[in-house]
Formats: structure tokens, C-alpha cells, sequence
């Protein structure tokens, strides 16, 4: 069967060119990560009563923190392979978790291995110079007194109101536990993905005012470039939902009893959220055939001002065409006033087509 098989190839080599090409075209890919010149890690070591803030110099300064009474939130900026795998290795992550921290474009996801709990998604943000959504890849591991987060980007982050928070000793993630405090940092990922949408929103209805006042082909490339960012936006959004929902029904002991109602609330965000998104998705739908019918409309008064123009110089036309026949006998053709009476005849038919068109509110 395999040698019947190639033979098929020699006796028809387009069907070989034909296959390479399919392979080449979908080829499997895996996108390679750019690792970070340098990976910054800053802890935020407390309890109810202390705090200690600061950052580290070398990847072996974190590790005491897996064994202290105290909550640890370990914040690594910029990653690096080796920096990684060691972190990993000293606090129990699993080589799949390690994978699912570097490797890029993974969906929202949750899962519990080897007594942790892990969860993927992105943070995004709104470039308002681009108009863009931007997202970046956030994962956050859950010990029993310590918590994990590795970020891309160590320029940015949601972050600052959580850090703040953490220095006022009578705040709630001061008072709880290292799930209360994982539970912040989603909640903050959560909330910032209104900000984002109210951006989004705002230039939704900017182009719905521009569309409306005059489209144009520029209006279209602009409802091409929201499609777009709806897209990224919907992709961060919607699995999101089924990553809270896992850490509810993921009865980790991890997570206590009286920190189930606060991932319930982020729940609700997320519900809200991706109703959202699907509402300004339907806007953009909204905003395309909006469009579509601007210009027709200014198409069908296009071809109404022509229509009208043909219909006023059609008499004009036959009255033109009956005295320019070649024949010896025509009415008028030796009077004097006959070319006056022609062209009072071409001007007289069209003021009475006006006035007829106008009776009926043709125009």
C-alpha cells in the first residue's frame, strides 16, 4: 500500500506539490518565548501586626520564604527560564506548571498539582495612543502560607492598589490568609478589564457619531480595527469565567470556607464582564451595518440625482433626435422660429417634469 502510494506521487507530481505545500502551510508552531534580560522578584512578606517589603538581589533570596508562619506574596518581573525552573524547584511547581509559565498564548486556565494551586490569564491593558488592547500573561501559584505570581512585563501592572493596601495594617488581606490574598490579585485582573471596556466603549461611541455625521472607507477601516481588539478582548474574557468557577469547585483546602464568597463575588464580575463584551461585540455588528446602510443610502441619492438628470434631458434628447432625422420633409424645418420653438419645447418639458416630481414628493 506504501509503495502504491508514492507511486501515486510519480505519476502525479502536482498532487506531491500540491501536499508539500498544505504541510508547509499548516505546519505545527510553537511560539518561542523571548526570555528577559533580567529577572527582578520583589516580596512582600506580613502578617497582621508586620510587613516586610523588598526586593531581592538573587533567585535563592526567595526561597526561606516557603517556610515562615508569615503570608509571602513572591513577585517575579521578567521571565527567565533558569530563574524559573529553579523557583519551581524549590517550592514544589510542577514541570507542567513551569511549561504553562513560560510557554505564550495559553488560555485562561486553573488546576491543583502537587497540594498548589495554579491559575493562567491575562492582564489588560488599553494603549491609548494605538487605540489597542494590550494583554500580558499572569500566572499565580497558591501555597499554604505563600503566594507565587510571575509576570511578563516588569513595567506595569494592576497592582499598586493591592501593594498600597498591604502596607495599612487593618485592611482584610492584611487580617486573612495567603487565599485571600490570591483572591486579590484576581480580583484586580478582574476589575481591570472594566477600565478597559469603558476605553473601549468610549471609542465605540466616538465612531458610532462619526459614522452617522459622514462615513466614509476611513470609518470602515476604524470598525475593522475595534473588531479586532473586540476579538483579543472577548479571548481573555470569556474563559476567565470557567477558571473562577474551577477554584470554586476545586474544595482545595487551601482556599477556606470564609474565602469562597469573595471568588463567588469575582464570579459575578466575570459574568459581567462577558456580558459586556458580547453587548459591545453586537454594538460593533450594529455599527457595520450602520454603515452599510449609510452607503447605500448615499448611493441610492446618487442614483436618484441621476435618474432625475436623465429623466429632464430625455425629452430634450427625442425633440433633438426627430429634427436631426435625415429627411426632406420635416414640420418647422424652413420657418424661421423653428429652432426656438425646439428649444422652448426642450426647456418646457422638464420645468413640467419638475413640478410633477415634486407633487409627488420624489424629491
Amino acid at each position: 500500500m506504501a509503495r502504491h502510494h508514492y507511486f501515486s506521487y510519480l505519476l502525479n507530481p502536482l498532487e506531491l506539490l500540491r501536499t508539500k505545500k498544505v504541510l508547509k502551510v499548516n505546519q505545527p508552531t510553537i511560539a518561542a518565548r523571548k526570555e528577559a534580560e533580567k529577572t527582578k522578584i520583589f516580596v512582600f512578606d506580613y502578617d497582621a501586626v508586620t510587613i516586610n517589603n523588598k526586593e531581592l538581589v538573587t533567585v535563592p533570596e526567595c526561597f526561606p520564604y516557603i517556610n515562615t508562619p508569615t503570608i509571602s506574596w513572591i513577585n517575579v518581573d521578567g521571565l527567565k527560564q533558569a530563574d524559573i525552573e529553579k523557583i519551581g524547584a524549590h517550592f514544589g511547581i510542577h514541570n507542567l506548571i513551569i511549561e504553562d509559565v513560560l510557554s505564550l498564548g495559553q488560555r485562561a486556565k486553573t488546576d491543583e498539582i502537587n497540594g498548589l494551586l495554579f491559575c493562567l490569564l491575562n492582564m489588560m491593558y488599553f494603549n491609548e495612543k494605538d487605540s489597542a488592547v494590550e494583554i500580558e500573561q499572569i500566572s499565580i501559584v497558591l501555597g499554604k502560607n505563600f503566594v507565587v505570581s510571575f509576570q511578563e512585563d516588569a513595567s506595569r501592572d494592576v497592582f499598586n492598589h493591592l501593594r498600597e493596601k498591604l502596607k495599612v495594617s487593618n485592611t482584610k488581606i492584611r487580617q486573612n490568609g495567603a487565599d485571600f490574598l490570591f483572591y486579590s490579585l484576581i480580583d484586580m485582573i478582574v476589575d481591570n478589564y472594566f477600565v478597559v471596556m469603558e476605553k473601549l466603549g468610549e471609542k465605540i461611541e466616538e465612531l458610532e457619531e462619526d459614522i452617522v455625521r459622514h462615513s466614509s472607507t476611513r470609518s470602515l477601516a476604524k470598525i475593522n480595527i475595534l473588531r479586532k481588539e473586540m476579538i483579543v478582548l472577548k479571548r481573555s474574557v470569556a474563559p476567565v469565567r470557567e477558571l473562577i468557577n474551577g477554584i470554586l469547585r476545586s474544595e482545595s483546602e487551601l482556599i477556606e470556607d470564609k474565602t469562597q464568597k469573595y471568588f463567588k463575588d469575582v464570579y459575578d464580575h466575570i459574568l459581567q464582564a462577558n456580558d459586556l463584551a458580547e453587548n459591545y461585540r453586537d454594538m460593533m455588528m450594529n455599527l457595520h451595518d450602520l454603515y452599510i446602510s449609510n452607503v447605500n443610502l448615499k448611493m441610492n441619492e446618487v442614483m436618484k440625482v441621476m435618474a432625475v438628470v436623465t429623466c429632464l434631458l430625455a425629452p430634450a434628447t427625442v425633440i433633438g433626435g426627430i429634427f436631426g432625422m435625415n429627411f426632406e420633409a420635416i414640420p418647422l424645418l424652413h420657418n424661421k422660429w423653428g429652432f426656438f420653438i425646439s428649444v422652448s419645447l426642450m426647456l418646457l418639458f422638464p420645468l413640467l417634469m419638475i413640478r410633477l416630481f415634486r407633487n409627488r414628493g420624489w424629491f
